[in-house]
């Protein structure tokens, strides 16, 4: 299977450090560029819940 893995147009890293993201079937596949074999596997709604929550400060007090 072919996965066709897209990142940020705003990743500027030179070394091509980022996050990269692809969808496969309802599936939403999340892998760093530079360790690209660890892959996350998470749904569309989970992914959202996660980034609202970011945005909203959810994990400011995790250090």
């Amino acid at each position: 299977m072919d996965i066709q893995w897209r990142k940020s147009s705003k990743s500027t890293d030179a070394e091509g450090n980022c996050l990269e993201v692809a969808v496969v079937g309802g599936e939403v596949l999340i892998r760093e560029s530079d360790q690209p074999g660890l892959v996350i596997k998470t749904s569309r709604a989970k992914l959202r819940a996660f980034i609202d929550g970011a945005a909203a400060g959810e994990f400011d007090d995790l250090a």
